[in-house]
């Protein structure tokens, strides 16, 4: 169908007056330059451009909003195409320039500069560091580490939940060139086993409380008890080396000359499923995780020292507890306050206390700012802004919350192959949508079956591309291929965008399911399930259960022949064997057989019809 101008003036012209009814203060304009227009569903290659003059803010009655306008907004065009006429979205904040250091270096030189600012407190027993006392303390573990015989191209396995250890640990393996891969605290030994198997991780950072699940999963493995060579703890076990001893090197052996090439070398390597499979490795390099901490303090994200205080509540092993809860604040002079986990009167005591001004926090925290009667018990009219992401938010519970606590609550999106931060919303936010691309990432988004790009306001997967998009998988090349494809990250996220540049995140093509924030991969459900002796094949798909929770695993299974299994031993077997999380909430189908595609591709679609 062919796209004429008086189509495309409509197109503009309609989305300027939607958005003029809204509008208390600023402008826009839109200028249009005209190449051509192609026919047959081909990439049109005009160019669209949208040049705001100045924030546009929307009218609200909230007695404590605090508008957060970056000083970075640039006036160029946010929508254009390129030399095939491929529409790009880009950010309106300024290109960040990413410097030629290792992640511990740019860190340390953040530190530097707040030396005397206490920029950890653990909330629960009352321990808090300084900048310049945080960087002392990674120097020790470093110096340590390297005298334990860490080197470069090696890896650590940290297992904790969140506590101020797990900053040091981090800064001190980019300082030895180590990379640190990341494991969920509720872990089963199972799953601790293969990851360390496949990380070849030779050092384990765990707890006192937690340490036994890492012995479990050596026990089992011939490969584990031949590459581990030391399990450290915070507390003290047997066998185990106290993370006390590390704090108490003299910091000579500190290796301040390893020849770390930012670019290609890894630092972090947490494991995520992508958008499809088993879970894998997903290698991070320095000057990723420099480039999304830069990309954090260009745009709304941007703290202050004198006005600030952030709490961190979501969890240092997932990518987006590791990079912008827990090291966002810390290179802006600004206090973090750690929890170890969720516990509702903790939380909310941890805000009153702290007089925390900023949070990051998941669908099912955000619903239980909304609608628990606890918060009336608390004084949390400190609380400025709310960010929240790992799963998209109704637009009702983001009303809620602005009403009740009156903060703003704006969202953000990003993966963990992309260190994690796509994009990012401004207060006041512009509801439903995740924000604009953070500074110099742009993203494309294509038609699902012809490949084609698609016009504002119509659906298509969602690629994109930065500095802060991943070097590939661990031990993948075939999945990183999939992934990468001609310099963009394929998302499997279908979405949506306008002339503003905002993103809407309308429905995953990936099969994840998201269960109050977590990811859980169907894949490896049906992995466990294929191991019990009762069971010849199987398939697992997510079913919506309502705003708190998201989805829940609901899996299908084919018996082996004059074989019955019961539902209760099949769910309680699958329990055993994973975190908690992972569970099957949504029961057990017996099946004659699994539908799939001629290559084996499982046919979940065709599997949700039957429910």
């Amino acid at each position: 169908m062919e796209i004429t101008k008086r189509q495309a003036f409509r197109l503009l012209t309609s989305a300027y007056l939607q958005k003029s009814s809204k509008l208390i203060q600023g402008k826009i304009w839109f200028q249009i330059h005209q190449r051509s227009w192609v026919q047959n569903n081909r990439p049109f290659s005009s160019s669209i451009l949208l040049q705001p003059q100045t924030i546009v803010t929307r009218s609200k009655k909230q007695r404590n909003v605090c508008i957060r306008r970056s000083s970075f907004l640039t006036s160029r065009p946010l929508v254009l195409s390129n030399e095939n006429g491929v529409p790009i979205i880009r950010s309106p904040y300024q290109d960040i320039d990413v410097p030629d250091v290792s992640f511990s270096e740019f860190v340390f030189s953040k530190l530097d500069e707040y030396k005397k600012v206490t920029c950890m407190v653990d909330h629960v027993t009352g321990r808090s560091y300084t900048c310049s006392e945080l960087k002392e303390c990674a120097i020790k573990v470093a110096s340590a580490l390297k005298r334990l015989g860490l080197k470069k191209g090696n890896t650590l396995l940290v297992f904790m939940s969140n506590c101020p250890e797990y900053a040091m640990v981090f800064l001190a393996c980019g300082v030895i060139g180590v990379a640190v891969s990341t494991a969920n605290p509720v872990y089963t030994p199972m799953e601790i086993q293969k990851q360390l198997e496949h990380s070849e991780a030779t050092v384990i950072v765990s707890m006192s409380t937690m340490v036994g699940i890492v012995k479990e999963a050596i026990k089992f493995s011939k490969t584990l008890q031949t590459n581990v060579k030391e399990i450290i703890v915070v507390g003290k076990a047997e066998a185990c080396r106290p993370f006390s001893t590390l704090l108490e090197d003299d910091g000579s052996a500190f290796p301040d000359n390893v020849d770390i090439c930012p670019r290609t070398d890894i630092i972090a390597l947490p494991y995520s499923s992508g958008t499809t499979g088993l879970p894998k490795g997903v290698m991070l390099t320095h000057s990723n995780l420099v480039a999304n901490l830069l990309q954090l303090c260009r745009g709304p994200m941007q703290l202050s020292p004198e006005r600030d205080t952030l709490i961190g509540l979501l969890p240092f092993y997932h990518i987006y507890g590791m990079v912008v809860v827990q090291f966002g604040p810390i290179i802006q002079g600004v206090k973090l306050v750690i929890l170890p986990k969720f516990e509702p009167l903790v939380f909310l005591s941890a805000i009153q206390q702290h007089q925390i001004t900023y949070m990051h926090l998941v669908p099912p925290l955000a619903l239980f700012l909304a609608k628990s009667p606890l918060v009336n018990n608390f004084k949390i009219n400190s609380v400025k802004t709310i960010i929240c992401g790992a799963a998209p938010l109704g637009e009702g519970v983001t009303n809620e919350v602005n009403n009740r606590i009156g903060a703003e609550l704006c969202q953000a999106y990003g993966l963990t192959e992309t260190s994690p931060l796509i994009s990012y919303d401004i207060a006041p936010a512009k509801v439903g949508t995740v924000g604009r691309m953070a500074p110099s990432t742009e993203v494309m988004l294509i038609d699902t079956l012809t490949g084609n790009p698609v016009l504002p306001g119509k659906e298509g997967e969602l690629l994109v591309r930065g500095p802060q998009v991943m070097k590939g998988y661990l031990k993948n090349s075939e999945a990183t291929s999939n992934t990468i494809r001609d310099g963009w990250l394929h998302t499997g996220d279908q979405a949506m965008y306008d002339l503003e540049g905002y993103i809407k995140i309308s429905d995953r093509l990936k099969e994840l399911i998201k269960y109050k924030g977590y990811q859980i991969a169907p894949a490896e459900l049906e992995a466990v399930l294929c191991t019990h002796p009762a069971v010849q094949d199987a398939a697992v798909i997510g079913i919506r259960a309502g705003d708190e929770v998201g989805e829940i695993p609901q899996a299908f299974v084919v018996c082996k022949p004059n074989i019955n299994a019961k539902e209760e031993e099949l769910l309680t077997y699958v329990s055993e064997n994973v975190a908690p999380y992972k569970k099957i909430r949504g029961g057990i189908k017996f099946v004659d057989q699994i539908p799939k595609t001629a290559s084996g591709k499982i046919l979940r679609r065709l599997l949700k019809e039957q429910l």
